[in-house]
């Protein structure tokens, strides 16, 4: 079902103006998520408490963001790329400020092959979100994809220190770190 841009566009408008913020996660529940994230001792310790990191960097602050975000979730599993790229754009529109919302738009802009988008997308991620360890990753890979390795092995090397148990991270700062500074004598 195609939704009218008209409609589209009015129910945008409608939204933005009724956007109300609410309180951010407290700094003292993210703090502990991470102190708990670097004590893991595996992957799968690790996994719990990334995802209880993913639901509050989720938290827009926004009831409207919020919904828009959980409309294109659901276009995306749908796999209405279309409106899902629409809602998207629409809450960086709305909500600049907001991580989260570049970060399922680059998502989108891989998945349509816009590497440029995709990069600039997830650049704009860490510098509103500078603990956002999976966008680091994917902004690496795609950094080591492109040839900048120097640059993809600083991510690396970032994200790993905020989730030392980032699944298959290690390996490309292995890799990168002997193909960039070496080898030891």
């Amino acid at each position: 079902m195609r939704i009218p841009a008209v409609f589209v566009a009015f129910s945008l408008a409608a939204v933005a103006a009724h956007a109300t913020p609410t309180a951010p996660p407290p700094a003292k529940t993210i703090d502990s998520l991470f102190s708990a994230l670097k004590r893991a001792q595996s992957p799968e310790d690790a996994k719990p408490i990334e995802e209880q990191i993913g639901v509050i960097f989720l938290e827009s602050g926004s009831a409207s963001v919020d919904l828009l975000m959980t409309r294109g979730t659901a276009a995306l599993t749908a796999g209405d790329n279309d409106t899902a790229r629409k809602l998207f754009t629409s809450v960086t529109e709305i909500a600049p400020g907001y991580a989260e919302g570049w970060h399922q738009r680059a998502q989108l802009e891989v998945a349509a092959n816009n590497d440029g988008g995709a990069m600039v997308s997830l650049q704009r991620v860490i510098t509103l979100n500078p603990r956002h360890f999976k966008a680091m990753a994917e902004l690496a890979g795609m950094l080591e994809d492109y040839g900048d390795k120097g640059a993809a092995l600083k991510l690396y090397r970032r994200a790993l220190a905020l989730d030392p148990q980032l699944e298959g991270i290690d390996r490309h700062v292995k890799a990168l770190t002997t193909q960039v500074e070496g080898q030891g004598i």
